[in-house]
């Protein structure tokens, strides 16, 4: 069985790049004969152009990370409903369970297996919360 492999940079999210050289793939796509995978880099509450959203404040950073996920998997054919694993990134344990409900929003539907974890800092200080997914299709 052949595999074959798609590197996807959506429209709608950041691409990190040094000078011209992007840095990594926002989404891999693994397509195998009958079905693919889906895996989608750590997504961090950054707009499509890069700025922060919702500084110091978890539960718009939340939302953020949700609706770039949702993009991410848009643009590799699939939902939010084909997320089938998580891994979630937090500054703050106790904050970020204040805000399961907007968790929920996201990823209710699909149900995935979930690890969370709380981390001193992330890629920029006022990031509170990544989220990476996996996804099957």
């Amino acid at each position: 069985m052949g595999l074959k492999r798609e590197h996807i940079q959506p429209d709608k999210l950041f691409v990190r790049k040094d000078g011209q050289k992007v840095l990594y793939s926002q989404v891999i796509v693994v397509h195998a004969s009958d079905h693919k995978q889906i895996y989608v880099a750590g997504q961090t509450p950054r707009d499509r152009e890069g700025n922060s959203v919702g500084k110091g404040d978890m539960r718009a950073q939340i939302v953020q990370v949700g609706e770039n996920i949702k993009d991410a998997l848009e643009a590799a054919g699939a939902t939010l409903a084909d997320v089938v694993k998580t891994t979630t990134y937090v500054t703050d344990m106790d904050e970020y369970f204040k805000h399961q409900d907007v968790r929920m929003q996201y990823f209710a539907a699909a149900l995935p297996t979930s690890t969370t974890v709380q981390v001193s800092r992330l890629s920029r200080p006022e990031f509170l919360v990544e989220i990476e997914a996996y996804a099957i299709v």
